[in-house]
């Protein structure tokens, strides 16, 4: 595996802890800056927004770059919205950084999928973007439990110059250490980008990745809530609870990568049904501790850690550069958005197991909109790989001729 690839795991790494930041700041942040708690929570919002809506556009400012300069570039870009958080003293201030970090953060999940893709060779790609996105999982992981713990010993401050720190060795190891690629207009420029989205196939993948994510994102939400007051945790034992919910995305993550790219539908049809089979008996066994417990593992294990497989299958749909990631990754943060939305909505009308049921409703229509794929697979001799299938074959290799140019 390319040394690249783990470098891009590190650079994603430091953009999702700084997504996750402000959730365990809020109490400084909100003293320090004299807002209250639901404000500082809009920041969290105000980044996901970004990544959602400003990510395209960053992506396509930096299309004419060289990889390795779009990358330094967009690094540069985080870097200024995190030191403009850091020492923002109003509220306003600290929006506009937030929106700068999340929008880079979004191109650059989009570039160095683009940059794995092309230093890999194809039968490891599945891994490497499976190795690549654990940067996200254990952003997952740590980023909320580290960023209090530096909160409460130095300051909420503190967070954002560690996420700086991570930031600038990330940077500069990439300087060294990834190669030299060709040029984004060898491979045809914008408009070759921009042709990839008349594919309408592909506009359902994409749209299958925000109900995958939505689906547990509707859950994982409200899992602090629902876990103290239906299944009766104390809060102290929640935080641990997390953490080894984000240790199952970690093992997760790593099988599904192991399958991702040769057994795509089948790794996402597994996955849903099983996530669908967690957040169900998570919502009728809410109340009792060791099955809720079990269930939020298996929703950890196949919930978010189907990335690997919808990044494989939206790339073969389409092609591996960086605007189509963009926008698929700018869909998986809508995914985001509205599953939190809608559980929220739910919790209102029906109470705190609703964003569970709710996870399963939304698991249940990605499941339908993979039938017509399942059903490709199902006239296809049995252990025939998912790619070999006729997966948009074509496609995938008008891509990876286009990236060897």
């Amino acid at each position: 595996m390319p040394k690249s690839v783990y470098l891009m795991a590190l650079g994603i790494f430091a953009m999702v802890t700084s997504e996750f930041l402000v959730g365990g700041l809020m109490p400084q942040i909100s003293e320090d800056l004299g807002v209250t708690i639901p404000q500082v929570g809009y920041l969290i919002t105000a980044f996901a927004i970004a990544m959602a809506a400003g990510g395209p556009f960053a992506t396509v400012l930096v299309l004419k770059l060289r990889p390795k300069a779009a990358l330094m570039t967009l690094y540069a870009v985080f870097l200024l919205g995190n030191a403009l958080a850091a020492v923002a003293t109003d509220y306003w201030v600290m929006v506009a950084g937030r929106v700068i970090t999340g929008t880079a953060s979004s191109a650059f999940f989009g570039v160095s999928l683009a940059v794995v893709a092309q230093i890999t060779k194809p039968e490891l790609r599945g891994r490497a973007t499976g190795l690549t996105m654990q940067g996200l999982m254990v952003g997952t992981l740590l980023g909320l439990p580290v960023s209090t713990l530096v909160g409460e010993q130095w300051g909420w401050r503190a967070g954002f110059v560690a996420v700086g720190i991570i930031t600038i060795i990330a940077a500069v190891a990439t300087v060294v250490v990834v190669p030299s690629l060709g040029h984004a207009e060898d491979a045809g420029g914008l408009r070759e980008e921009m042709s990839a989205f008349r594919n309408g196939k592909l506009w359902l993948i994409i749209c299958t990745s925000t109900l995958i994510i939505g689906a547990t994102f509707s859950a994982f939400s409200y899992f602090t809530p629902i876990l103290t007051d239906v299944t009766g945790f104390s809060r102290g034992v929640v935080p641990l609870l997390l953490l080894a919910y984000g240790a199952a995305t970690v093992i997760g993550n790593a099988v599904v990568a192991r399958f991702a790219d040769t057994h795509t539908i089948r790794v996402l049809a597994t996955g849903l049904t099983l996530n669908v089979l967690f957040l169900s008996s998570f919502a009728l066994l809410a109340d009792l501790k060791a099955p809720a417990v079990l269930a939020m593992m298996g929703i950890g294990f196949v919930g978010v850690t189907m990335n690997p497989a919808m990044i494989s299958r939206v790339q073969r749909a389409a092609n591996a550069r960086a605007l189509v990631n963009t926008v698929h990754t700018s869909f998986i943060t809508l995914g985001v958005v509205v599953g939190s939305w809608l559980g929220g909505l739910g919790i209102n009308a029906y109470g705190l197991r609703a964003p569970l049921w709710l996870g399963a409703v939304l698991a249940v229509l990605a499941l339908v909109a993979l039938v017509p794929d399942m059903g490709r697979l199902r006239r296809t001799p049995a252990g025939t790989p998912d790619e070999a299938a006729g997966e948009n074959r074509p496609a995938r290799e008008a891509a990876e001729a286009g990236q060897r140019g």
